[in-house]
C-alpha cells in the first residue's frame, strides 16, 4: 500500500498567531519614531525617556494585577529584571532619543533595522540558534534594501557629515544595547518568571535610573504643558512600550531572537509610509526599490526553518 505524501509542516513563523503580532509590534514601534521626534523640542531626552517607562511600567504591573500574577521576585528575579531595564529601558532609550538630535527619526530607524545582525550573532553565540541557508538569503536581500533606504535618506538630510556620523554612531550602541536586551529575553531564566510583573520592574528600574542620570546631568524634572506632548508621552509608554514589548518579547520567546529582530527591518518602510501620510514625504525609486527588497527579504526569513528552537 502507497502511503499518501506527507505534507511540510510551515515553519511556525509562518503562522497566523505569529504574523498577526508581528504585524502589530511593526505599525506601533513605526509610528513611535514621530512621535519621539515632537518630544525633543523642549524636555530632555532622558527626563522624557523617565516619564515613559514610569509610565509603561506602572501600566505592566497593573496588568499583572489584572492576571492574578505575583509580583514578588527571587534575587535571580531582580537581578534579571534590573540587567534587562538598564540594556532596554535605559541604555538603548536614551540612545534612541539622542541619536535624533543629530539625525531625522527616518534614518534612525533605518539604522535600527541592522539589529537583525546582532541579535543572529549574540542568538548563535549564547544560545546556539543556527541561521540555516533560507535565512541567510532573505537577511541579504533585507539588508540590500535596507542600504537602498539609508542611501536616500542620506541624500536628503541636511545635518552634516560630521553630525550624521555622531548620529549614526550613536544609534549604534543603542541597537547592541536593544540586542542584548532581546536576548536576555530568549533565555531559561526570562521564561521561569511571568512576563507581566518582570518587565513592569524592569521598566521601572530603568525608569528609576533614568531619572538618577537625567538629575545629575541635566537637573530636576522638566515637562513641557503642551496637550501634544503629553498624549505622546502616554501612547509611547502605553503603546510603544507597556503592549508593544510584552508582545515582542513573547515573539522573541517563540522564534528566536534573529526572526523577532525582522520587525526593525520593516520598520522603517512604515515610518515612510506613515511620514507619507502625515509629514509630507515623497518617495524615490530608490526607496521605493528599497521598501520591496525589505519586504521580499522579510517574507523569505519567516518562512525559514532556522533558527531552531
Amino acid at each position: 500500500m502507497i502511503e499518501p505524501p506527507v505534507e511540510p509542516v510551515p515553519p511556525r513563523s509562518a503562522r497566523l498567531d505569529v504574523i498577526l503580532p508581528f504585524l502589530v509590534v511593526t505599525l506601533i514601534w513605526g509610528s513611535t519614531w514621530i512621535v519621539i521626534r515632537d518630544q525633543l523640542s523642549v524636555v530632555p531626552p532622558s527626563w522624557s525617556v523617565t516619564y515613559r517607562f514610569t509610565v509603561a511600567g506602572v501600566v505592566m504591573l497593573g496588568w499583572a494585577l489584572l492576571r492574578r500574577e505575583p509580583l514578588g521576585l527571587d534575587l535571580r528575579g531582580w537581578a534579571f529584571a534590573i540587567a534587562l531595564g538598564f540594556a532596554q529601558f535605559v541604555l538603548n532609550f536614551n540612545f534612541v532619543y539622542r541619536a535624533e538630535q543629530h539625525i531625522t527619526s527616518g534614518v534612525v530607524a533605518i539604522v535600527y533595522a541592522l539589529l537583525l545582525v546582532p541579535n543572529a550573532l549574540l542568538a548563535r553565540a549564547f544560545l546556539g540558534q543556527r541561521m540555516g541557508r533560507q535565512l541567510l538569503v532573505g537577511s541579504a536581500v533585507a539588508m540590500a534594501g535596507v542600504a537602498l533606504l539609508f542611501v536616500h535618506e542620506a541624500r536628503l538630510s541636511d545635518a552634516g557629515p560630521e553630525q550624521a556620523l555622531l548620529g549614526i554612531g550613536i544609534a549604534l550602541l543603542g541597537v547592541l544595547s536593544a540586542s542584548v536586551a532581546n536576548v536576555m529575553q530568549a533565555t531559561q531564566t526570562a521564561k521561569a518568571y511571568p512576563m507581566a510583573a518582570t518587565l513592569g520592574w524592569a521598566m521601572l528600574g530603568g525608569a528609576a535610573i533614568d531619572a538618577v542620570w537625567a538629575w545629575t546631568t541635566v537637573g530636576p524634572p522638566m515637562i513641557e504643558p503642551r496637550w501634544g506632548y503629553i498624549a505622546g508621552t502616554l501612547y509611547l509608554g502605553i503603546f510603544g512600550s507597556a503592549l508593544a514589548f510584552t508582545i515582542y518579547f513573547q515573539l522573541i520567546r517563540v522564534i528566536g531572537p534573529a526572526k523577532a529582530a525582522y520587525t526593525s527591518v520593516l520598520i522603517p518602510v512604515i515610518a515612510m509610509l506613515l511620514s507619507t501620510l502625515f509629514e509630507g514625504y515623497r518617495w524615490s525609486l530608490l526607496a521605493g526599490g528599497g521598501a520591496a527588497l525589505v519586504v521580499v527579504g522579510l517574507v523569505l526569513a519567516l518562512k525559514a526553518r532556522r533558527p531552531n528552537r
